[in-house]
């Protein structure tokens, strides 16, 4: 019985280096996605006025030409797209659904990161308590705190990377959900003008 727990210990102590490099990247990642986040939405700041006057355009029925979807960011930038297609219905769904999925991939990757680096921050607390605790029992309160120290750490980190990327995929979904339904709202609009 003793080597069976010997050879857990032993993995599981293995165990503490990857863990630690693994959280370490997926904090660059959160630190990089956090940073892509903040350009995005200040640029959504400055297209959202020029997609409501789109929107208040196709409202009031009024055509909108080339000219009013070029540099007008993403939503011009897919409806021009959705144009290009001569308001075809079943070509603008596919390239409408596109689009989703698209979004919906970039979410999975933000969820998936959410609910890892959680995961990561437990292993790191709990594979350094096995030797804080046999420090504690042999009197080493040195190696104690060490491990200790290290238990925290990763489990602040996970913390934090979870939150910002959390934070991120709430807003983001928010976001691509308004996106999509704006394009439906389009095209149906435009089908029934037409029809």
């Amino acid at each position: 019985m003793s080597t069976v727990t010997q050879i857990l210990n032993w993995i599981s102590n293995s165990l503490l280096l990857p863990v630690i490099v693994l959280l370490l990247a997926a904090l660059a990642a959160a630190l990089v996605s956090l940073g892509g986040f903040c350009a995005t939405y200040l640029a959504l700041l400055h297209e959202r006025s020029r997609r409501r006057e789109l929107l208040k355009k196709i409202k009031n029925s009024k055509s909108l030409s080339i000219n009013d979807l070029s540099g007008g960011g993403v939503f011009a930038g897919h409806l021009a797209e959705l144009a290009a297609f001569d308001w075809d219905e079943l070509e603008c769904e596919k390239r409408i659904s596109e689009w989703q999925q698209g979004y919906e991939k970039e979410l999975e990757r933000i969820r998936f990161l959410t609910k890892t680096a959680p995961m990561l921050g437990l292993m790191g607390t709990l594979i350094p308590m096995g030797p804080a605790l046999a420090g504690l029992a042999s009197g080493d309160i040195g190696n104690m705190a060490y491990n200790m120290q290290i238990a925290f750490a990763t489990t602040v980190v996970g913390c934090v990377i979870a939150g910002i990327e959390l934070m991120i995929y709430s807003v983001k979904k928010h976001w691509y959900s308004e996106e999509i339904a704006n394009l439906r709202y389009v095209l149906d609009r435009h089908l029934r003008e037409s029809n």
